[in-house]
């Protein structure tokens, strides 16, 4: 897969260190692909991104929104006490990031079976809604000719 050096574009442009950083990201997304995971829209304004954390326990993963970004970071101590004649489920830590849209919020995280579910839904301010503007009319008596010559 090729890299591209975006340098040029931010010598010309400003404003958009985001959008730059969103591709960036893009490019090295599928470097790492633990924990498997599935984003689903479950309605127009609803999302939920699915994490399998086999192995891992609620208190040994930390979810944080910030803005415009969700993090969830698993970390597991290491314990020498057992021996493995041949380990097949990962417990090794990770940090994944979420680039969330504008106005896309976190409600929730929840964890069953195995699986971190984290509930994301898109809130619109009240200010940035469509909203329908009345036209107000004059009325028919302040209409003006504005020159009188017949035809």
């Amino acid at each position: 897969m090729r890299t591209y050096d975006f340098s040029p574009l931010w010598r010309s442009t400003i404003g958009f260190d985001r959008l730059f950083d969103l591709a960036e990201a893009a490019q090295r997304a599928g470097e790492d692909n633990y924990p498997p995971y599935n984003i689903e829209r479950l309605a127009d304004d609803r999302y939920q991104i699915s994490l399998a954390v086999a192995g891992f326990s609620p208190d040994e993963i930390t979810v944080t929104a910030e803005q415009n970004v969700v993090t969830i970071e698993g970390h597991k101590p290491e314990k020498t006490e057992r021996e493995f004649m041949y380990r097949g489920i990962s417990t090794r830590s990770f940090k994944r990031q979420y680039s969330l849209a504008d106005h896309v919020e976190v409600k929730g995280a929840t964890f069953d079976n195995g699986l971190l579910k984290i509930e994301l839904v898109r809130e619109i301010p009240e200010a940035m809604k469509p909203r329908r503007i009345t036209i107000s009319g004059s009325p028919v008596g302040n209409v003006q000719q504005l020159e009188a010559r017949a035809a």
